[in-house]
């Protein structure tokens, strides 16, 4: 029974050709021995399983090959190469300074540096996981790093270049390897399975490259794993069961339900997620790389970023069409929060759950349906044609002028007996204003958002109101009544829209007998928002007040800041005025202030 050999090592790159995901790294040293400008001493630094000792054992073996091929790879016939596989030559050292981090560890190599090779042109000197050397090592190996003999080459490769010190980094060629992407990897494996005879679905393949997080190494390592547990044939279930990796599916039926509003059956489905043995902070996890899969694939120029297979690309263009992105937004807001507030949590699965509920909450305000179902938007079943009769209580408020001036009608008045016998003047019907023009609206505010399409977005505009005609009621109002049905209309913003309300309810409004309401607010911002739900405010205010020359503006209010004391003289003048006395008592005791 042959011995078996782990893929990690038996599909290990011999060839710069062969080497994965580090292209400009291999073609940088492949013309650095075509013009023979190699530098003395090389560091390769990068995250784990990408290569690095790799390619510093392809360079030691290139170097020495007596025929290099056009490409600039090494034979593999001539006595050097044979050395190399065969790993007994003597021109070529690897050490470990994870265990051989001391000073004389160092001398010892600094002496061997001194013996020129006996076959080859150089030797070379292969420091793996380098930052693991002590500071009297690191400062023991400085003048022999920066003046080795000519034959001699070091190659430094390490995981943390943040450790080891500028004056070695100074000293060498510093190359950076990167993360290999999913799709090189799981092109990879591909050809791993092809050779080892496995049957593997691509989607399978796909999900080992991904919890491989770029390493290939890992890759590999799992890929043993999983044709050990499966067999020669690798299914996408068989994979994410062993892997305890949630399946995409779940992902896209949330947010199908979140799309529906559908509370009950997403507090089923994580039931049956959390009954499985997945962590919540998994689901939050996962659930936010989903939500900004879709949020990416808005626009088909950034699809690309989206490291799936094929297939699973398509589905996630498929439900993009349906999401909006200031759903995902939103939605990606509340997951980010969720998923911070989750460790901390008492109640962890409440967290979760609370955070899909909220999230199935912004569909549910956005629907038209259940807009119409608010109780405080329905408006009772009246006849337009035939005016309500006006009860006494709430008899019509009279018009008082003095001098030309019109007399607010948020003052308190008479009561309807004391006006009678007063004998006021007669209340004037209410008229359509017709000549009156409406000041031109301003332009909404809009705050700054992702923009995920790059066609300009359409300028908002104010919704078409339904033109006053003379037939229509036009019912007095009294402002206790209007009062009532102004508070009613605010509090169906509580919840929705927490700053319109403070804009309804900041000050009380007033209105005039010709039906012109004036709200007071704080800045432009509460106008430009009160402008955006303008009719939506007047479709319900005629309607429950049965009068549809009703129209509204808005005056901002100027506020005069106080000023604020800072200094401690501007403390003492400003007790002073308030205190007269104090400054007569200061100077008899002939006091002073001390800054």
């Amino acid at each position: 029974m042959d011995s078996f050999i782990v893929s990690a090592r038996k599909y290990r790159p011999v060839t710069f050709d062969s080497v994965v995901g580090q292209k400009s790294i291999t073609n940088t040293l492949k013309n650095a021995i075509r013009n023979e400008h190699l530098a003395q001493a090389f560091l390769f630094t990068g995250p784990r399983g990408v290569g690095k000792t790799t390619c510093a054992r392809i360079l030691a073996k290139t170097i020495n090959c007596e025929n290099l091929s056009e490409k600039i790879e090494a034979c593999d016939q001539c006595e050097p190469c044979k050395a190399f596989n065969e790993s007994s030559a003597f021109n070529v050292h690897e050490l470990d300074a994870a265990s051989n981090n001391s000073v004389d560890d160092i001398r010892k190599l600094v002496d061997q540096v001194r013996i020129p090779p006996q076959i080859g042109k150089y030797k070379v000197y292969i420091i793996d996981e380098v930052h693991m050397l002590s500071q009297a090592a690191f400062n023991a190996f400085l003048k022999t790093l920066e003046e080795p003999p000519k034959y001699a080459k070091f190659i430094l490769a390490t995981t943390e270049k943040h450790k080891i010190i500028p004056t070695i980094l100074s000293r060498c060629q510093i190359f950076d390897f990167a993360r290999i992407t999913v799709d090189d990897i799981a092109k990879h494996l591909l050809y791993v399975a092809e050779n080892e005879g496995v049957e593997a679905e691509h989607n399978a393949l796909h999900i080992i490259a991904q919890k491989a997080d770029g390493a290939l190494r890992d890759a590999l390592s799992i890929f043993d794993q999983m044709v050990s547990f499966s067999g020669n044939h690798l299914t996408y279930k068989q994979v994410i069961e062993n892997l305890n990796v949630l399946d995409y599916d779940y992902y896209f039926r949330i947010t199908d339900m979140l799309l529906q509003g559908q509370s009950t059956e997403i507090l089923l489905l994580i039931n049956e997620i959390i009954y499985k043995g997945f962590e919540g902070s998994e689901f939050l996890g996962g659930f936010g790389e989903h939500l900004r899969n879709l949020l990416i694939s808005q626009n088909p120029a950034t699809v690309q970023l989206i490291e799936v297979s094929d297939d699973i690309r398509e589905e996630y263009l498929k439900q993009a069409k349906a999401c909006s992105p200031e759903f995902l937004l939103k939605a990606l807001e509340l997951n980010t929060q969720a998923d911070l507030n989750y460790k901390e949590s008492n109640n962890k699965r409440l967290t979760l759950e609370l955070a899909l509920l909220q999230m199935a909450a912004l569909i549910k305000k956005k629907s038209p349906e259940l807009i119409e179902e608010k109780p405080a938007l329905v408006a009772p079943e009246e006849n337009p044609k035939k005016p309500a009769a006006t009860p006494i209580a709430e008899a019509p408020i009279p018009s008082f002028k003095a001098k030309g001036a019109e007399k607010p009608v948020t003052e308190p008045l008479p009561s309807f007996s004391e006006a009678q016998r007063e004998e006021p003047e007669p209340t004037v019907p209410t008229q359509p204003i017709i000549e009156e023009k409406p000041a031109p609206p301003r332009q909404a505010y809009r705050p700054l958002s992702l923009k995920i399409h790059d066609a300009p977005e359409p300028e908002a505009e104010e919704e078409d109101l339904e033109a006053f005609e003379e037939d229509q009621p036009q019912d007095d109002i009294s402002l206790n009544t209007f009062l009532e049905v102004w508070k009613t209309l605010a509090a169906t913003f509580q919840g929705e829209s927490q700053s319109l309300y403070v804009a309804m309810t900041n000050y009380e409004p007033s209105i005039n007998p010709a039906g012109m309401i004036r709200l007071r607010v704080d800045n432009a911002i509460q106008e430009n928002l009160v402008f955006e739900h303008k009719a939506e405010l007047l479709g319900y205010l005629r309607k429950e007040l049965n009068n549809y020359a009703i129209q509204l503006e808005t005056n901002i209010v100027e506020n005069q800041q106080q000023q604020k004391v800072y200094l401690p003289k501007e403390k003492l003048e400003k007790f002073i005025e308030k205190n007269p006395e104090i400054d007569r008592l200061r100077k008899d005791l002939d006091l002073d202030l001390i800054y």
